[in-house]
């Protein structure tokens, strides 16, 4: 009885790990972060239908589009999404990911939208190159650079804008504290990995923000 509880709770854990994997995928740093930057800055003051059609925007081409063309990747592979994880398959969806990032800033800047709202592109876009290189190597873990990109993004407009984001950082630290426990419950990463790909998403996107 108590080995058939153990195992149940043992899914139960691996079942939560997936979910938490998937809620807080990296492709929606972008979205968090323009979401962010309507609700905690002057732009909360722009019409609701041009925020509208900005989110639309980016949630296509930094979610909708990859994700799609990524799971036609690999079912063309015939890959499970484990074997995707692997680091030497992981350069195609990489470079999926950028081409669309890079598509979405062109677009952008050809519509002539804000310079801050590009630049959570800019700084996601930053993150996925960082993270390209480093997987040439070694193995790093997107989803807390993508987590440790939107504390970055935090830090970064509460100095533009001068807003307390001691709240937010509360709850991103959480969020992050949760999502790395996840990857490594499903053995996806260890926890150097974890805590290196926060450090990069943090740094990257700070960067992006206040300096490019």
């Amino acid at each position: 009885m108590k080995k058939i509880r153990k195992v149940s709770r043992e899914k139960s854990i691996i079942y939560t790990a997936r979910i938490v994997s998937v809620i807080f995928t990296p492709f929606y740093l972008p979205l968090v972060g323009l979401i962010l930057l309507f609700t905690l800055s002057y732009m909360s003051m722009l019409p609701v239908a041009y925020r509208l059609i900005v989110l639309a925007i980016v949630y296509f081409f930094t979610i909708l589009l990859p994700t799609f063309l990524i799971h036609f990747y690999r079912r063309h592979q015939g890959w499970t999404l484990i074997e995707l994880g692997q680091r030497e398959r992981r350069m195609v969806p990489y470079f999926i990911s950028i081409l669309c990032y890079f598509t979405c800033i062109w677009l952008m800047e050809h519509l002539h939208i804000y310079h801050f709202i590009g630049s959570i592109l800019i700084a996601a876009l930053l993150i996925q190159m960082t993270c390209v290189i480093i997987n040439v190597w070694w193995k790093i873990s997107t989803h807390t650079a993508a987590i440790g990109g939107v504390a970055g993004a935090l830090f970064g407009f509460s100095q533009i804008f001068g807003f307390n984001p001691v709240w937010w950082f509360c709850v991103v630290l959480v969020v992050a504290g949760m999502l790395g426990t996840a990857r490594m419950i499903l053995r996806q990463h260890s926890l150097p990995q974890v805590l290196v790909g926060f450090a990069v998403g943090f740094v990257c996107a700070t960067i992006g923000i206040l300096y490019l």
